[in-house]
């Protein structure tokens, strides 16, 4: 089944939805307006260039999650010695 992408008139929301081919669009998740467009989606393309450039994106993504975490707990940890400390 295709994923069609469609904008609600009403309130611009932008949502996909997994469709058959002859079923109706629906309503909006965020209005429940039925007046909605059908957007121009552009095929998904894999190439060696494209799951390299993916894969760098999420080792990225994880690193900058894992120092996150690393400051939040180390933040926690202060927090109960200053709280603790008598």
């Amino acid at each position: 089944m295709p994923i069609y992408e469609y904008r609600c008139a009403r309130c611009g929301h932008v949502f996909e939805r997994l469709m058959r081919p002859a079923a109706e669009a629906g309503a909006c998740p965020a209005c429940g307006g039925e007046d909605l467009e059908r957007l121009f989606s552009l095929p998904s393309v894999r190439s060696e260039q494209t799951r390299g450039r993916a894969a760098r994106d999420i080792k990225n993504r994880n690193r900058a999650t894992r120092a996150e975490q690393a400051e939040a707990e180390a933040r926690r940890i202060e927090a109960h010695s200053r709280d603790h400390d008598d």
